[in-house]
């Protein structure tokens, strides 16, 4: 008995070979090498990827790069095998990233200079990040070293800081719009916080590569709430971390950064303290001897003004008492009085009239003839 294969029309045929892969193998993920990339109408995307045998052709959309790339780069990608009825066997491009420290490099230094000829890493865009803030937003995976460090270095430091934690993946396939997601909620908050902090600790630069996926970078960009970033440790750089307000070397270096140490501002206040008390002694006495001072100038003073008044009243006491008749009763002379009335003339004194005269001493009694 004889086997009888299928016979199929050429559409058939793709189309069975097409689910023949739906079924086996719906999605792979390959590793190979960029050639003949190209962009077609700034939407399409096209390229080979091949190894030292073989290459396949790939098709995609720009919004599916995470970085830039090119040509010669190390590349996984994961895709739909695809059949197509005009164009033949193509992989359906579902994701694509640069693997390899030197394709990630290259992938980042690309994005980089696109980023920065945007304005991206502008000084001028930076905003002010007060110290101690009251409330931080925190992205980070809740199981890292890096968050564990910062917790630790905050709690430190300082006390009474509202920490509200969005746990994300931080390496892997779905980081980029975990982190992008969690960018989003804190921005969009009716009662903000105040400082959105990204934290991730060290890795190969393969790990640390979703900080520098350009709709991460464009996320810490367009956060409306400042920024900081500390992403793997001192050496490493994320395109993330030139974006933010601020950026800090490790994660531990962040929480040092936003707070600062208690120990120290008590140790600055009480020097401070000290310091006030020694000013505040230093002018007391400098105002009590001034004020000494004041007093005997103004003692002085016044002495100086009773004298002259004394002086004053003493002049006036002679020159009044050398004015009163009486003055002039010493020196001899002699008051005539008739009655309550003084007889100042002669033209008054009427014969027979009885008169008293005033000497110095006494008065007399006298009739004039």
């Amino acid at each position: 008995m004889s086997y009888e294969y299928p016979i199929f029309d050429v559409t058939s045929a793709v189309a069975v070979l097409n689910q023949t892969l739906d079924y086996a193998f719906p999605t792979i993920t390959v590793v190979g090498e960029i050639s003949d990339f190209r962009v077609s109408k700034e939407k399409w995307i096209y390229f080979d990827i091949k190894d030292d045998q073989s290459k396949l052709k790939c098709f995609g959309t720009v919004y599916q790069l995470r970085m830039p790339l090119e040509s010669g780069m190390q590349v996984e990608i994961i895709a739909n095998p695809r059949l197509h009825n005009l164009y033949g066997f193509s992989l359906n491009i579902q994701s694509v990233r640069p693997v390899g420290e030197g394709s990630i490099k290259k992938a980042s230094d690309l994005l980089k200079a696109k980023l920065e000829k945007e304005g991206l890493f502008s000084s001028e865009r930076k905003r002010y990040i007060a110290t101690a803030p009251a409330r931080i937003g925190l992205i980070s995976s809740e199981q890292s070293a890096g968050y564990a460090d910062f917790i630790k270095i905050m709690n430190a430091r300082w006390q009474g800081t509202s920490v509200e934690l969005y746990n994300v993946q931080v390496q892997g396939e779905s980081a980029p719009e975990e982190v992008v997601r969690a960018i989003h909620y804190f921005s969009q908050q009716s009662d903000p916080v105040d400082v959105v902090v990204i934290i991730r600790g060290g890795g190969s630069i393969d790990d640390l590569s979703t900080f520098s996926v350009e709709k991460v970078v464009r996320a810490v960009s367009a956060s409306r709430i400042p920024t900081l970033v500390a992403i793997g440790h001192e050496v490493d750089e994320s395109l993330s971390e030139l974006t933010a307000d601020m950026r800090a070397s490790t994660p531990s270096n962040a929480a040092e950064l936003l707070f600062p140490d208690k120990k120290e501002i008590i140790k600055q206040i009480h020097l401070r303290l000290l310091s006030l008390s020694d000013n505040v002694s230093m002018i007391l006495d400098s105002k009590t001897a001034q004020l000494n001072q004041n007093k005997l100038i103004l003692t002085h003073r016044l002495d100086q003004i009773l004298a002259q008044k004394q002086q004053e009243i003493k002049y006036a006491r002679s020159i009044l008492e050398s004015s009163h008749p009486r003055a002039t009763l010493k020196r001899g002379y002699a008051l005539i009085h008739s009655g309550s009335k003084l007889v100042s003339s002669s033209k008054q004194a009427l014969p027979n009239m009885d008169i008293e005269i005033e000497f110095r001493d006494a008065r007399v009694k006298a009739k004039i003839k």
